[in-house]
């Protein structure tokens, strides 16, 4: 019975340390995805800025 109980206590430690983990990655994913989002707002702003200072320039092969 103790081995039971031993084996329960350490699955319930486990699952704790678990949940937490999952939080924690939560937030860095979410924090992630803001800063992506940020990037690819801050991107836009500058295309346009070039477009407007040089509209006659030729966009690169790459865009």
């Amino acid at each position: 019975m103790d081995e039971i109980k031993q084996r329960l206590t350490d699955l319930e430690i486990r699952s704790t340390y678990q949940e937490e983990l999952i939080d924690e990655l939560n937030l860095i994913v979410t924090d992630c995805n803001l800063q992506i989002q940020r990037l690819g707002r801050e991107n836009t702003r500058l295309r346009e800025m070039m477009r407007s200072l040089a509209p006659e320039m030729p966009e690169s092969p790459d865009e």
